[in-house]
């Protein structure tokens, strides 16, 4: 299992730790009662979906028409915006940004951290890193509280910049604002996600001789970097200590990333016992469709058929299933070779979506042409052309290594033109399957079809100029050994 798949399954993410700034008592329970309440103001400016839009205007009228807004209002106002990820119009809404003539030149707005802090958040968002930048820097210093610095700080983190997230930090210590775990956890990330594991460490020993509870978040960044190095001996002390510790919240994500660490090296015993702790936690109300197909994932690794079917039924009690939900499902039925089963999941996908993602289909496409059957892997692909879904470039390979297979080789240089059209940038064919469509335009001694195959390839810039020139020599002088030279620059 790659290290990027260990990071993305671990769920240890700069959302995931910067939540926690946001959840001082007083945003709480501003954020617990918005919810409750719906203002007259935001159900004026809530059906204003389109972020090309702006609520500028709307604001004023507002206004115009004699009617007041506070400060605590707006606050309410952009929290909603940002939880429904309704980025453009929170910056707006937000207190102390010139929302409208008559809020810039008739009130004074009183600027609180806690404002600025989600404002970079949001311009990040919104307009991108250097603007955050460029707002920090005309911050007035006696406003450059510890949360102004931690929302700079999840900027760099979430844009990967190792070099100034660490600046920021230092900062953090300079000025004696390092004095709990959610700035160290954010730079954590930026290591994690960068897979400096060494570094994590010695953050942890930082915080340890500093007396700085090390929390869930932290300890997650510790465990995560402990399964990517296949250190088990340090994913049973972490969990140990986790579980030992009631100051420390845990949740299926901590499991998750256990089990990961435990089967990237085959252990499956830990895996499974791990898993079952993972379905334990389950019931946490944020993120519960991600912790059912990470659980569908990991029975199914550890050869748990009656748990995935158990699970499954689970799921669809509990939840909504999406996209992901039938993907987890369907893949983890085909390592048992179940393909009976995984059509009536797919049937069950069709059934309740109204957009027909190639994603879904692509599993039973794939075992369908390893399995030899590819009339059927034809007529699904068609089936869900006809709904009106896009094949993706994994569509059309499966299909060409099914044709490769079946010894349809006309079939599988087509299917290859249509892979070509729909590749994302840098994507190259298998040197083997290209190698297959070569003997065969080159067996047929169709040089033509073989210079417009090749040209094909360059056009789509799939090859150089020059390799495919030398792809078309191959065919025409059959020279033996050539291709074997040629697949080196391919």
């Amino acid at each position: 299992m790659s290290l990027s798949l260990i990071r993305l399954r671990s769920g240890f993410t700069c959302k995931w730790i910067f939540c926690q700034f946001f959840s001082s008592a007083a945003a709480h329970t501003r954020s617990s009662s918005i919810f409750r309440r719906v203002s007259p103001i935001y159900q004026r400016i809530s059906p204003l979906g389109d972020p090309k839009i702006s609520i500028v205007p709307f604001l004023d009228e507002w206004v115009q028409e004699g009617k007041t807004v506070s400060e605590e209002e707006l606050r309410d106002v952009t929290q909603k915006l940002y939880h429904y990820r309704r980025f453009k119009h929170a910056l707006e809404a937000l207190p102390g940004i010139q929302i409208s003539q008559w809020m810039s030149d008739k009130r004074q707005i009183c600027l609180m951290p806690w404002d600025i802090a989600l404002r970079m958040n949001l311009i990040f968002k919104v307009h991108g890193l250097e603007q955050v930048e460029n707002y920090f820097s005309n911050i007035p210093e006696n406003l450059k509280n510890h949360q102004v610095y931690i929302a700079l700080l999840n900027c760099y983190a979430l844009e990967k910049s190792v070099d100034k997230a660490e600046a920021v930090m230092q900062s953090l210590r300079d000025l004696g604002f390092a004095k709990t775990a959610l700035g160290y956890n954010l730079l954590m990330n930026v290591y994690h996600r960068t897979g400096n594991w060494e570094k994590i460490e010695i953050l942890m020993n930082e915080m340890e001789k500093k007396g700085i509870f090390c929390d869930s978040f932290t300890l997650a960044a510790q465990l995560s970097a402990c399964a990517a190095a296949s250190n088990i001996t340090g994913i049973d002390k972490i969990v140990a200590r986790m579980e030992s510790d009631p100051r420390v919240v845990l949740d299926w994500k901590i499991y998750s990333i256990a089990a990961n660490g435990y089967l990237k090296v085959g252990l499956l015993d830990k895996t499974l016992a791990m898993t079952k702790k993972l379905e334990e936690h389950i019931d946490t109300p944020v993120g519960s469709n991600f912790a059912f197909n990470n659980l569908l994932r990991l029975y199914a690794e550890t050869r748990q058929r009656a748990e995935v079917d158990k699970v499954w039924m689970l799921y669809k009690k509990k939840e909504k299933i999406y996209n992901k939900g039938y993907m987890a499902m369907i893949s983890s039925l085909l390592k048992f070779d179940d393909i009976d089963t995984a059509e009536k999941v797919l049937e069950e996908w069709e059934s309740s979506s109204s957009s027909y993602d190639f994603r879904v289909p692509n599993f039973l496409i794939d075992a369908y042409c390893r399995k030899g059957f590819i009339e059927k892997a034809e007529t699904l692909v068609n089936k869900i052309l006809a709904k009106g879904g896009s094949p993706l470039v994994d569509t059309w390979f499966y299909l060409v290594n099914g044709y490769l297979e079946d010894n349809q080789i006309p079939k599988a240089v087509e299917a290859l033109k249509k892979a070509v059209l729909v590749c994302p940038p840098n994507w190259k064919p298998s040197k083997s399957t290209l190698s297959t469509c070569l003997e065969y335009l080159e067996g047929n001694i169709d040089v033509e079809g073989a210079g417009e195959f090749t040209k094909f390839l360059q056009n789509e810039g799939i090859f150089s100029e020059s390799v495919c020139i030398r792809l078309l020599s191959y065919i025409k002088d059959r020279k033996p050994n050539t291709f074997g030279e040629i697949e080196r620059d391919v």
